[in-house]
């Protein structure tokens, strides 16, 4: 009687096919990772890998496998909000609840820093007795912008138009304005408009009287220019707007039109 185990090693063809029928009628051992004689003729001929490449092959994939689990929570904490990490708390792990937790008080101090940034966007006005609170003890990082005037001063009324448009453009900047007399007795009216930029309570630049400012002629841009310069606010503006009107000037200046001569021209 022929042995039902025996293999021609020499063909790898008839041993491949002779696996396969014993693996149908279950007399070759499930796991190919046993120490088995049998596994191992079936290593030599190809038809199982190397013992050690399973095992590679297994820890690879559980590795992967992990990561993906990981990127998969990872995601899930950076696409939900406060209140969905807050509903979903009880299905997160110990190990998870710490992450989430550093994560949302994360969420939380950029929501804060959000929320302070813009919570100007129009310009207040105080009066000597709101001083200290509004600008002396304004906040910490927080550029304050304070506008003396007086009304009937047509300058003053302008400048306080053009802060009016600043303060929509940069929310995160408290622009505030004041009759000058009620801040400082006795200001003199020939120093208005007067403006101080502050931060964190100490003076970081101060534009005093009408000749600072250009006049009615002052657009927008340049005053949001002047304010740039103190590091009051972060323009878009690549250059000092004012800068362009005095190239022009300097160039009508430097190359005038010449005059015409009637006079030649009746001789002509």
């Amino acid at each position: 009687m022929s042995n039902p185990w025996y293999v021609d090693l020499k063909t790898s063809c008839y041993c491949s096919s002779h696996f396969v029928n014993l693996c149908s009628v279950g007399c070759v051992p499930e796991d190919p990772n046993a120490d088995t004689e049998w596994n191992d003729i079936l290593r030599k001929k190809g038809i199982l890998p190397p013992k050690e490449s399973l095992k590679e092959l297994e820890e690879e994939e559980e590795g992967k496998e992990e990561q993906r689990l990981q990127q998969s929570v990872v995601k899930t904490y950076e696409d939900m909000t406060l209140e969905e990490l807050q509903e979903n708390e009880d299905e997160f792990s110990e190990e998870d609840e710490r992450a989430i937790e550093m994560y949302r008080q994360q969420r939380l101090a950029e929501w804060k820093a959000t929320q302070l940034r813009n919570k100007f966007g129009e310009v207040l006005e105080i009066s000597g007795k709101d001083y200290v609170q509004e600008v002396t003890k304004a906040g910490e990082g927080l550029w304050v912008v304070l506008h003396l005037y007086k009304q009937g001063i047509p300058l003053c009324s302008l400048i306080n138009h053009h802060l009016s448009g600043l303060a929509r453009k940069f929310p995160d900047v408290k622009f505030i304005k004041a009759i000058s007399t009620t801040c400082i007795p006795n200001y003199p009216d020939r120093n208005l408009p007067t403006v101080f930029v502050y931060r964190e309570g100490d003076i970081k630049a101060q534009f005093i009287g009408p000749l600072v400012f250009g006049g009615m002629n002052l657009t927008i841009d340049e005053l949001e220019w002047k304010l740039s310069e103190s590091g009051a606010i972060k323009t878009e503006l690549e250059e000092n707007p004012k800068k362009a009107i005095k190239d022009v000037l300097l160039s009508s200046v430097r190359d005038p039109v010449p005059m015409r001569r009637d006079s030649d021209s009746e001789d002509d």
